[in-house]
């Protein structure tokens, strides 16, 4: 969710650098959000180069959400068919406009 506003943000941002309203009490809100969103942003990126490619060596975070103990779902307390009901929402706009396309 917090990623999606951001990548919205960033059109806004745009249009206040080239609209010449950087310091605007809107730039500074806006701002606020961002600082705000990444306090927990923080680690570090091994990188390896290699014939022109970067190659990912990897990452850790004190903050990371990935837990080995949680993604094995075989290990875990995780239902599989919890899932089955995040689809049929997700999927119920295309299955209603599928219904409505089919009665023209």
């Amino acid at each position: 969710m917090t990623m999606h506003e951001k990548q919205k943000l960033s059109i806004t941002f745009a249009e206040l650098v080239y609209n010449g309203q950087w310091f605007t009490p809107l730039r500074e809100a806006l701002s606020a959000f961002v600082d705000k969103t990444q306090e927990k942003v923080t680690g570090q990126v091994k990188l390896k180069l290699y014939k022109g490619n970067i190659i990912k060596a990897g990452v850790w975070s004190d903050y990371s959400l990935y837990s080995e103990s949680i993604a094995t779902f075989g290990e875990s307390d995780y239902n599989q068919a919890d899932a089955a009901g995040f689809i049929n929402l997700y999927g119920l706009p295309i299955k209603v406009q599928a219904m409505v396309d089919g009665k023209k």
